[in-house]
């Protein structure tokens, strides 16, 4: 199991990785911060980029806040960082 602190930007024109924020990968998804609908799309976006289901990755900390705290099944730290890198570009 790894952990994982990302930045989120709720409302963009779409979903996907855009840079990091300081040390924390930062991902915008089109949703709106409205009953959860951003939340649920920062886990679907997770999941595909770093191909593991939806149900593998839980929310833990920061569910009202643009920083998030997740936990990803059967990924380890390691692999968790060489995946992220391969989909965001420093």
């Amino acid at each position: 199991m790894a952990r994982l602190l990302i930045r989120v930007q709720p409302g963009a024109r779409r979903t996907g990785f855009v840079g990091w924020y300081g040390e924390m990968p930062r991902l915008a998804v089109a949703a709106l911060p409205v009953d959860g609908a951003a939340n649920q799309a920062v886990i679907e976006a997770l999941a595909e980029a770093l191909s593991v289901r939806p149900r593998q990755v839980r929310l833990i900390g920061g569910g009202s806040s643009r920083t998030k705290r997740f936990e990803i099944d059967d990924v380890s730290e390691d692999d968790l960082v060489a995946r992220l890198n391969a989909v965001i570009r420093r």
